[in-house]
């Protein structure tokens, strides 16, 4: 599969956000959208390159193991290159948020500025599979609420591109998050449009209350999907055991 027919310089992308407002945003309720992070041949580029086998390194169906229904497939190194360019183009924005969550968590973890030397962290603990992967839906799919987790070493913060469009290719199938870990539970919907990211909380993350700053657990799934074909890239910061 080429992802690339012409350059996708995902530097550049990236840093061209209002990261003031990602910020605010991931402060304040543990997402924040990129809009358009991908253009629409870019979407679709990733998305027919699901039966391509040799992309990947595994194949996972959800109802197998009691996550939902649908499937996935993990990458295999080497990434595709637009994939690869955006994971550490996105890296470099969020390990700064990440060490200062994890500064007001009590966390001692901090996180290097170049995200291959975090890799390398996570590859001399053992965690040497790629994580970024493709999912698709159908009709009456769905993702329950979870965590990407994979191993000692975590990235706070994780991203998933929506590369279908919706009302077009497919209707449901809504990001779904909670954060469960205060006494104030919520779960709210983000609206994504096709090309958009959401930038998450993997797992905890710090949030202010009248008693200050106190940790909260995020998780997050996929609403049923009422008809079509429904496809988002993750992209994982971690790698996996």
């Amino acid at each position: 599969m080429a992802t690339n027919t012409r350059k996708y310089n995902a530097k550049a992308k990236v840093d061209a956000f209002d990261w003031t407002e990602v910020v605010r945003s991931l402060d304040a309720e543990g997402t924040a959208v990129l809009p358009r992070l991908l253009e629409p041949d870019d979407c679709a580029r990733l998305a027919a390159g699901y039966p391509e086998d040799d992309l990947y390194r595994s194949r996972i169906v959800m109802a197998r193991h009691g996550f939902g229904r649908g499937e996935y497939k993990y990458f295999r190194y080497p990434l595709p290159g637009l994939l690869q360019d955006l994971r550490e183009a996105l890296y470099a924005r969020l390990a700064p948020i990440a060490n200062r969550w994890n500064q007001e968590m009590g966390i001692e973890v901090r996180y290097p500025a170049v995200h291959a030397d975090f890799i390398r962290r996570c590859h001399r603990a053992g965690q040497k599979r790629p994580t970024p992967l493709i999912l698709r839906y159908v009709e009456d799919d769905y993702n329950c609420l979870h965590q990407d987790l994979y191993g000692q070493h975590v990235f706070p913060l994780q991203a998933t591109v929506l590369l279908s469009k919706p009302g077009t290719d497919f209707e449901g199938g809504e990001f779904v998050v909670t954060d469960v870990g205060t006494r104030e539970k919520r779960a709210a919907v983000v609206q994504l449009a096709q090309g958009d990211a959401v930038i998450l909380a993997v797992n905890q993350r710090p949030m202010a209350s009248h008693r200050g700053v106190v940790k909260t657990a995020m998780r997050h799934g996929v609403s049923r999907v009422r008809w079509g074909l429904r496809h988002t890239v993750g992209i994982i910061f971690h790698d996996a055991r």
